[in-house]
Order: C-alpha cells, then sequence, then structure tokens
C-alpha cells in the first residue's frame, strides 16, 4: 500500500490555516491538526497563557516538540503556526515529512482577519498590529518561501476554492 502523503499548511497568522486544513483534509479523509491547538490540549492552557508564563522561548520550543510529534505521523493535514517556520528543526521536519503549503496572505488581510481576535499573543502589545505584522513578514517570508513546495494567495478567495486549488496541484 502507498505510504500516505502529509500536508503542511504554512504561513502567517490571518492567512486561513486552520480553515483551510479543515476543508483539504474534510476532502481528502485525512486527519487534522493545529499545531497551537494541540499545544492547548497539551498544557491544559491557551496559547495566551502559556506566552505569559513561559515567554515566546517557552511557547516556541512546546511548539517545535508538537509539530515534530505530529510530523511522524502519516496521512494527516497539519496547520502550524505562524512563527513556527523560525525553527531550523521544524523547517527541516516539515519539508522531510510532507507537502508543505504556504498560504500568502497581504499585511491588509492578516489585519482585517485577525483585528477582533484575542488570542494572538503577538498582536497583545502596544505596537500598532500592522507594524507588528510588518515586521514579522520581513522575518518569516523568506523562510515560508525557503521550504514551499506550493505558493497559494489567500486573498480574494474563500476557503473552499483555495483548499481546491491545492488539491488540484498536490502530486497525490
Amino acid at each position: 500500500m502507498a505510504e500516505k502523503r502529509n500536508i503542511f499548511l504554512i504561513g502567517p497568522m490571518g492567512a486561513g490555516k486552520s480553515t483551510i486544513g479543515r476543508e483539504i483534509a474534510d476532502r481528502l479523509h485525512l486527519e487534522f491538526f493545529d499545531s497551537d491547538q494541540e499545544i492547548e490540549r497539551r498544557t491544559g492552557a491557551d496559547i495566551a497563557w502559556v506566552f505569559d508564563l513561559e515567554g515566546e522561548e517557552g511557547f516556541r520550543r512546546r511548539e517545535e516538540t508538537v509539530i515534530e510529534d505530529l510530523s511522524e505521523k502519516q496521512g494527516i493535514v497539519l496547520a502550524t503556526g505562524g512563527g513556527s517556520v523560525i525553527s531550523t528543526n521544524v523547517r527541516n521536519h516539515l519539508s522531510a515529512r510532507g507537502i508543505v503549503v504556504y498560504l500568502e496572505t497581504t499585511i491588509d488581510k492578516q489585519v482585517a482577519r485577525t483585528q477582533r481576535d484575542r488570542r494572538r499573543p503577538l498582536l497583545q502589545t502596544s505596537e500598532e498590529p500592522r507594524t507588528v505584522l510588518e515586521n514579522l513578514a520581513v522575518e518569516r517570508n523568506p523562510l515560508y518561501e525557503e521550504i514551499a513546495d506550493i505558493i497559494v494567495q489567500t486573498d480574494d478567495q474563500s476557503a473552499k476554492v483555495v483548499a481546491h486549488k491545492i488539491i488540484e496541484r498536490l502530486d497525490f
């Protein structure tokens, strides 16, 4: 029997990784995971609390462990946290263990999609969200591009349309 392939979704916060990931998993009859939800399940606390207690460094260690564990599975769709690609280990695991899909979006869309979301610790600062997102993009976009097998723009399309486009491009 052929080995089941994994699909890993990467991209900035607000790109639609979780929503699109669920749609892909449903259509392909694969198991869906969200690395942030898995961290919350394992810790019994929400991401903001983990950030408050352990800082970003502690959170990133947890995230790396979760992604390492989940990426060892077969036949899954995994929505990763926007900052997970900072870790060389995470980038290596994702590249080696599945098809990496970069969901690309503009800063304007990110601002619109995240403006009411209080569960994003990096946006809960005194800095303007747009400035935070622009700075994150400078750091992270090259890392997303580095490991992406497929790049899909998500701005002006529904999750269903984006999921369909990704499935069409998969070599399954």
